[in-house]
């Protein structure tokens, strides 16, 4: 005789807001593919999005019908997890139409289907194994979709800057010193983000991105060539890591330290970074203030932009021209090859989100959206400065999620 084992859950998502996405994904789908008779979804955090769980398997959901999780393994963690009706193991590929037709949800001739998770091997197999239906595009629809977060969401998403700006702007700042290794900051900042309620993960979009911690960039090591989409340079511990920070670097008197740190719970993520000079106060040189107090300037603008209806480009575009007049284009946004086009970008589950403020970007805001917004400027022999926040999309104009704090913060020896 055998029992069910009485597992639990440390949540299950709700009915209502797994309903909620399928929704608002449906009616992306109608508008950017209306040829397509539904979505195949194969990404871990994708399919967490639309069914609550990290499944290892894909995600069926038809623009009409039931949705169709199918599961390789577990099982039985996907339905403790889960709230959908139709849960199902599958074996391969080649058994998915059948299972699907099975749950009154069978595809059409054309699916959309998520490509950017998938490496090529596995796209092809999948492909090879129903070829009775033709794939096209469906990654911009779902990545507009999650781009507009529910109040559920939202509520996360507070409760994580909130805990962010704490760690960053209080507790951070008590703990670090003059004399200490970039590797000794970076290990004081995951000793008090694990302490908060951090995760112990970050996730990235873009394909080959990594996210760990952050970065610790003293002095000139704001300005080190990097291999990541981000302005701020860093060593990093080591080649093959090139987050957090490096053990021979020590932040030395009259010197910069940039410190951009994640922080994530639930699964959502928060982006922020802050500004330090190793002195006493008013000892930061002129070329520092100017570049700081000007990113400072372009963030308290571009806030009020950070409203339903602006377009992303116009985001991008006055910020630079702003630092055009300020006398700051050489370094706005990185030095030479660590230079990037953009000021700002969505976050959420990844912290690379759509939409991003940068150039021919021109679907306009919508209220739930999160945007990340980051002026920082390289400055050649002595670092990075800058700030950065997660702002909350309003009619009002953007609501800080991670902290006010943004001055250029004084720590003497």
């Amino acid at each position: 005789m055998t029992t069910e084992h009485p597992w639990l859950t440390t949540e299950m998502l709700p009915p209502e807001e797994a309903a909620l996405r399928h929704k608002r994904l449906r009616e992306e789908l109608a508008r950017r593919i209306p040829e397509a008779s539904g979505l195949f979804v194969f990404s871990r955090l994708n399919i967490y999005y639309l069914t609550g769980t990290m499944a290892n398997g894909l995600f069926w959901l038809p623009l009409d019908g039931e949705p169709v999780l199918l599961v390789r393994k577990s099982l039985e963690r996907a339905r403790l997890e889960s709230p959908l009706r139709h849960i199902a193991p599958y074996m391969s590929y080649a058994n998915v139409p059948d299972i699907l037709a099975n749950a009154g949800s069978p595809p059409g001739a054309i699916v959309a289907a998520e490509m950017m998770s998938l490496p090529w091997a596995m796209g092809l197999h999948f492909t090879q194994r129903i070829p009775s239906v033709r794939i096209v595009p469906g990654d911009a629809a779902i990545a507009w979709c999650r781009s507009i977060k529910s109040p559920w969401e939202l509520e996360k998403m507070r409760l994580c800057g909130a805990r962010h700006a704490r760690v960053l702007e209080e507790e951070l700042p008590r703990r670090i010193r003059p004399g200490m290794t970039e590797r000794e900051m970076a290990l004081i900042a995951w000793e008090l983000i694990l302490a908060a309620g951090h995760s112990g993960a970050m996730r990235m979009a873009a394909y080959g991105e990594e996210a760990v911690l952050g970065h610790f960039s003293v002095g000139e090591n704001g300005n080190y060539p990097t291999h990541y989409n981000g302005p701020i340079g860093a060593i990093g511990s080591h080649p093959s890591q090139t987050a957090l920070g490096y053990a021979g670097t020590v932040w030395k008197p009259s010197q910069l330290l940039c410190v951009d740190l994640g922080f994530n719970l639930e699964g959502y993520n928060s982006d922020a970074t802050r500004t330090f000079w190793s002195g006493r106060p008013g000892s930061a040189p002129d070329a520092v203030r100017r570049a700081h107090d000007a990113c400072i300037e372009l963030y308290l603008r571009l806030a009020p932009m950070l409203k339903p209806g602006t377009l992303p480009e116009d985001i991008w575009n006055e910020s630079v021209a702003y630092m055009k007049a300020a006398g700051q284009s050489e370094g706005f946004m990185g030095l030479h090859g660590n230079k990037v086009p953009f000021v700002g970008h969505g976050i959420g589950l990844h912290v690379d989100e759509q939409p991003v403020a940068a150039a021919r970007f021109v679907q306009p805001l919508e209220q739930g959206m999160v945007m990340a917004v980051e002026p920082k400027i390289g400055l050649p022999g002595l670092g990075m400065v800058g700030v950065e926040n997660i702002l909350e999309i309003t009619p009002g104009g953007g609501k800080s999620l991670s902290g006010e704090r943004l001055e250029l913060r004084h720590i003497d020896a």
